[in-house]
């Protein structure tokens, strides 16, 4: 089924961007085939915020592998985004290069979420206690300041919880990694979005998902990462910087 000297649709697929969709699909089928399997999968393979006591350092690659079980759509959007520009990208650059770089946006885009949980983090859990209490943000901020500076167990405890409590998985920051090195690399490429027949340019269309990505991020309306889709953006720009300076974007060296 993958032997590439018998062809086929999987057999067009470059290596890097094969194996990459295809151990996000088996995970994905894993957690919705065996519900109590994918609570283990995202505890220990989710991304944890860093002070958390169910964070461990090899979170920053493992929750690319790992995707909502309830929410199909997710896991399908990136591994056909990942097909589309992935398979594109690994052509033009070598493996080697489309993995270095497809890594570097998913684990920087993990950085940039631990950085919005650091920044956050305790402004939400006091916002929740507000909320749940039915007092103001300063009593609540008071009270949790209180607490632990009295080194209640009681609020330490809760607050440990609230803090495991965050986890971001999904290929989406990578992904938009890719969607950025699309529009370096073609950037008057015309794609179409879906049910609408007119052509973007690359570059017009990810300059705008990037402007989405910021406002939704500042609206914190969901529960979807999007800066760490901005992380992935941007040290995806980073690297597409450095190889366009040193004249191999377009292929023809590793770094």
């Amino acid at each position: 089924m993958f032997d590439s000297n018998k062809g086929g649709f999987l057999a067009s697929i470059p290596p890097v961007t094969k194996n990459l969709i295809i151990i996000n699909l088996i995970v994905w089928l894993a957690e919705a085939l065996f519900p109590r399997f994918s609570d283990v999968i995202i505890r220990h393979c989710g991304l944890h915020f860093i002070t958390a006591s169910h964070f461990n350092p090899i979170q920053l690659i493992t929750y690319l592998f790992v995707h909502s079980p309830s929410s199909p759509a997710h896991v399908i959007f990136n591994m056909f985004t990942l097909w589309m520009f992935g398979s594109t990208l690994e052509r033009v650059w070598n493996s080697k290069r489309f993995f270095v770089f497809y890594f570097i946006c998913g684990i920087g885009a993990a950085l940039v979420q631990e950085l919005v949980w650091a920044l956050t983090c305790m402004h939400d859990y006091i916002s929740a206690i507000a909320r749940q209490n039915l007092i103001t943000y300063d009593n609540a901020k008071a009270l949790v300041e209180q607490a632990i500076a009295a080194g209640n167990e009681g609020w330490l405890g809760n607050i440990e919880q609230f803090k495991n409590m965050l986890v971001t998985i999904g290929a989406s920051g990578a992904v938009y990694g890719l969607l950025l090195g699309y529009a370096f690399v073609f950037p008057n490429q015309p794609l179409y979005i879906f049910f609408i027949p007119v052509p973007i340019k690359a570059k017009y269309m990810v300059i705008g998902y990037g402007v989405i990505e910021f406002f939704l991020g500042l609206g914190n309306a969901d529960m979807v990462a999007h800066f760490a889709h901005l992380g992935g953006m941007l040290f995806g720009l980073v690297i597409l910087l450095y190889w366009k300076k040193k004249g191999t974007l377009y292929g023809g060296g590793f770094y």
